[in-house]
């Protein structure tokens, strides 16, 4: 597989889901070359998804882990094998139920409307197609590619479907097919084909966006199923995502500023591409290479240690390093809510270490642990009221170091609290979680991953 870089992708993240409400904003620069996605929370009564304000806190903790779990189970299965019309300034709403977001807009000729989870993990773009071999249930109406007039099949000749760098196999010299495989035993297969994506310019009228993406007849142990959702808008690094299609548009660049989960009132979340990405101080930022793999397209960064509470453990360098296998490292992922770290790592389980660190801060401290794991997590200690000492935590990089707040480092219930980990299988994740109030910049065109400090509740569309 190829070096990433060559490519472009975006990820908030996370997986998505979006309402067709998009407004125009023109640019000063005679080139318009960003745009921007609004989200909205999946806790506000704006998202359609708006239940999980019905849920006790260990009920939402207990949702939010298993799909965290899933999310880098799905990842764990990727890494270890597997002209343009330029509008001035697009911004489209963005739900998110749980972990994912969702985009909504509509596709082909007759308008057809979808609602995609947005994977940032992930590079295939997919809606269910007519005639289905199997497919699993949908609120909206499933795409009929025999409707619109300008839908195509993807040719055998095109490069994602001939030569070496093919993502997908042609098939009795006609159809280019793809068979992409989840995690938890999810499936999808169909022929790759070209279609208009329309996306609002402004409050009336849309472009057409000529998008390849995946028709898929036949998907399999689905988890959205029964609900808008018909597919995946992948924005990886793999050259058939979103954003490698949007690079030119983007210049390479995307990014997001994730407002406090805890937040009464969830805030509009905004993900930005190019010039639409706010110019910060120099010196506030921060900023470390992405890593290429030779077997997937995540954005994995350099980690050579981890501080907790001002203790450098001392992880020996090669601990967070991608194996041959392309299983290891550590990369950063919306997608999954929490971080996870390796405890099959290189030398040794980098997990049980770092909650080691955590343990002893806290034991000094004097708190009690709770009898058992909570919700998911393994070290959780009973509250004293009004304690709010809460160990931050470093990750270090050669150029830089990245800090996560106390505050975020934990699920803070009010009678106890626990450190917000999980154990990782062949994996460390940087999760969301321990990305709140911090703005990411992802930059594909010179290799970095830049961030710095910001009140995210400001960023707003």
């Amino acid at each position: 597989m190829p070096s990433p870089f060559g490519f472009i992708n975006a990820k908030l993240l996370f997986c998505l889901l979006v309402i067709s409400i998009l407004y125009h904003s023109a640019f000063v620069t005679s080139k318009p070359t960003g745009f921007s996605l609004r989200a909205v929370i999946d806790d506000s009564p704006e998202s359609p998804l708006y239940l999980i304000e019905n849920l006790t806190i260990a009920e939402r903790l207990e949702r939010l882990i298993k799909i965290s779990y899933a999310r880098v189970n799905y990842l764990n299965l990727v890494s270890s094998g597997d002209a343009k019309l330029v509008p001035d300034n697009i911004r489209i709403p963005i739900l998110r139920d749980a972990l994912y977001y969702a985009v909504a807009f509509t596709i082909g000729s007759q308008g057809h409307p979808v609602k995609l989870l947005m994977d940032t993990g992930g590079g295939l773009i997919w809606t269910q197609c007519l005639p289905c071999t199997n497919c699993f249930p949908q609120k909206l109406p499933i795409y009929n590619p025999t409707a619109s007039t300008s839908y195509a099949t993807l040719p055998c000749s095109h490069p994602l479907c001939n030569g070496d760098r093919r993502l997908y196999n042609c098939v009795h010299g006609r159809y280019c097919v793809y068979n992409a495989q989840y995690g938890g035993g999810a499936s999808t297969s169909g022929i790759a084909s070209t279609e208009a994506f329309h996306f609002f310019v402004d409050q009336h009228s849309t472009h057409p966006f000529n998008v390849i993406f995946g028709c898929s007849y036949d998907s399999r142990d689905i988890t959205f199923m029964n609900t808008d959702i018909s597919g995946i808008f992948g924005l990886s690094f793999s050259p058939d995502s979103m954003a490698s299609q949007f690079s030119a548009l983007i210049q390479h660049r995307f990014s997001y500023c994730l407002a406090p989960f805890d937040d009464a009132t969830p805030r509009p979340l905004v993900l930005r591409f190019g010039e639409d990405i706010p110019q910060l101080p120099p010196q506030s930022v921060g900023s470390t290479q992405l890593i290429a793999s030779p077997t997937s397209y995540f954005f994995y960064l350099g980690l050579k240690d981890i501080s907790v509470a001002g203790h450098r453990i001392g992880f020996p360098p090669s601990i967070f390093q991608i194996k041959p296998n392309g299983l290891g490292g550590f990369f950063i992922d919306s997608g999954a809510l929490f971080t996870h770290i390796d405890a099959d790592a290189l030398g040794g389980n980098a997990y049980a270490k770092v909650l080691k660190v955590f343990a002893a801060y806290y034991g000094s401290k004097s708190l009690k642990q709770t009898g058992a794991s909570r919700e998911g997590f393994e070290l959780c200690y009973e509250r004293p009221p009004n304690f709010d000492e809460f160990a931050a935590l470093t990750f270090h990089f050669d150029e830089s170091v990245y800090t996560v707040n106390g505050q975020y480092m934990h699920v803070i219930a009010p009678n106890f609290f626990c450190v917000g980990i999980l154990k990782g299988s062949s994996v460390s994740v940087l999760g969301a979680w321990q990305q709140q109030n911090k703005r990411i910049i992802y930059d594909g065109g010179r290799g970095v991953l830049e961030f710095a400090d910001e009140n995210c509740m400001n960023d707003i569309a």
